[in-house]
This record gives structure tokens, C-alpha cells and sequence, in this order.
């Protein structure tokens, strides 16, 4: 399966759409960065600076280039970046599945966004890309994100023990998956 090389734009629902990052979503890099929980499972820098958000955009835009995944910004209705939703597709061709995650700035989040943006993912995934099973991971404290997986189209597939590490520690992560 050939994987586009170039970040797409993707409609969702209520107006959302997603896109590529940008030099010009900094402000949404700075709000992560200042979460406690995004820098401790992502790659957002933390503390921020101005070098460090350089060299972040620049992975999110070279992963797309040399076919490891496809890092996008979610964009509210008015415009303004408020997340992230990355479908991450370097163990395809070897484990069959591509994966899934997702983060919103504090200041974005209670309003379904975050579902939103991994419907549209993961839609453009299954449909037009033609990726078989999609998976995510999610800590079985956060309940917001347990939500949003299931109400995303996600089954719950079982919990594995001690499956990443956060903040130095193994975590235990419920697994997800779709279809």
C-alpha cells in the first residue's frame, strides 16, 4: 500500500477541520507544553522555547515526508488551532494496524473536539486510505479519553500491563480498536 507523502486537509464534523502543522500554531504548542500530562506522552517540549518549538514542528513535518505518520492540527470552526490527532503508520507493513493519539489544549477541551478530530482521522484512514484495523492506547485513569475512544467508534481489546512509559514509570494502557 502506497502512503501519501504530503499532509492532507480533512473536513470533520461541526466545522472542525484538520491540517498539517504550521509555523504559525505556536500558541497552541506553548498552551501543551504548559500541561502537565501532553509533554509527558507526546514529543511537545516542555519547558517551551522558541528552539524547541522549531525542532518539534520540523519532526511533525519530516515524519509525513519519510512515511512514519501523519501529525495534524485540529482547527475549531473559528479558526483556531486547538489540538492534535495523529495517525501513525511506521509498524503497518509489519504489524497490520496503524495507530491512533490524540491531545487538546486545557483551554479546547469539554466540548466533544477531541472525538471530532479522531472520527475524521480515523474515518480518512479506514476509507480512503485503506488501512484494515486501527489501534490507541489510553491510561485507564483518564475517563475523558476512555470516552472519546469508545464514543469514536473504538472497542475496548484489553488491558496491557506495563505497556509505556510515562514520567520514567511503566504504565498500564487499555487497548483500543477499530473497526
Amino acid at each position: 500500500m502506497e502512503l501519501p507523502r504530503e499532509m492532507p486537509e480533512l473536513a470533520a464534523e461541526r466545522g472542525y477541520r484538520l491540517r498539517g502543522w504550521r509555523e504559525a500554531d505556536t500558541g497552541l504548542l506553548r498552551e501543551a507544553a504548559a500541561d502537565p500530562y501532553i509533554p509527558l506522552i507526546t514529543t511537545v517540549p516542555a519547558p517551551y522555547g522558541e528552539a524547541a518549538a522549531a525542532a518539534f514542528l520540523e519532526r511533525q513535518w519530516r515524519r509525513t515526508e519519510i512515511g512514519t505518520g501523519y501529525p495534524f492540527v485540529l482547527v475549531d470552526p473559528e479558526g483556531r488551532p486547538v489540538g492534535n490527532v495523529g495517525l501513525w503508520v511506521a509498524d503497518l507493513a509489519l504489524r497490520g494496524c496503524a495507530s491512533t493519539g490524540y491531545w487538546l489544549a486545557p483551554s479546547a477541551r469539554g466540548r466533544g473536539a477531541a472525538g471530532i478530530g479522531l472520527r475524521a482521522v480515523s474515518r480518512w484512514a479506514l476509507e480512503e486510505l485503506g488501512i484494515a484495523r486501527l489501534e490507541l492506547h489510553v491510561e485507564p485513569w483518564n475517563a475523558a479519553s476512555l470516552r472519546t475512544a469508545e464514543r469514536s467508534g473504538y472497542r475496548r481489546a484489553g488491558l496491557r500491563t506495563a505497556h509505556q512509559e510515562i514520567g520514567g514509570e511503566p504504565r498500564d494502557m487499555w487497548r483500543y480498536v477499530r473497526p
